[in-house]
């Protein structure tokens, strides 16, 4: 039986799993792109993903964005989003990030993705030198998880956030 495309794109990320990325990864997943075409999101999504994971953000973020401007299923455009603001604070972009993360998180805070969203947040703001505020987006997505004191730890989060002013 021949494998879906999904099938073989997650066949290369599961070989590539535990190994550093390179050239070889890159190429395997241009070469399952090019069977959807140049303007199909998600393959422009994976193109960039491979980028992101071979070190090479600035590649990866041009991908990311073309990808969303094609338009991505719910699935996968938050998945875009989060890494889109991690390749931009990589490359010390972080107002730039910021933006990307924080408008995600308006977008779907209820979502499936909305913790990976807070630490992607949190790790923004620890890298743009504002720490005390990443601690705090960190806490407040950890409270929901907590078995009591969501009270008390909100407020302690939402004080600390006001220590790198």
């Amino acid at each position: 039986m021949t494998k879906s495309w999904d099938e073989r794109v997650d066949e290369v990320w599961a070989q590539a799993s535990g190994e550093e990325v390179g050239a070889d990864t890159v190429a395997r997943i241009d070469a399952l792109a090019a069977e959807r075409g140049p303007d199909d999101a998600r393959a422009e999504f994976e193109r960039a993903g491979a980028r992101d994971s071979a070190g090479l953000p600035a590649e990866a973020v041009a991908l990311y964005r073309r990808a969303l401007t094609l338009g991505l299923d719910e699935e996968h455009r938050p998945q875009c989003v989060i890494q889109l603001a991690s390749s931009l604070r990589n490359l010390g972009e972080y107002d730039d990030a910021l933006a990307v993360i924080r408008a995600e998180e308006e977008r779907s805070a209820d979502g499936p993705y909305r913790d990976a969203v807070a630490t992607v947040h949190a790790l923004i703001l620890a890298s743009a030198g504002r720490p005390a505020q990443g601690l705090s987006v960190a806490l407040l997505a950890l409270v929901p998880h907590l078995p009591r004191y969501h009270r008390s730890m909100t407020a302690y989060a939402l004080e600390i956030a006001h220590a790198d002013t």
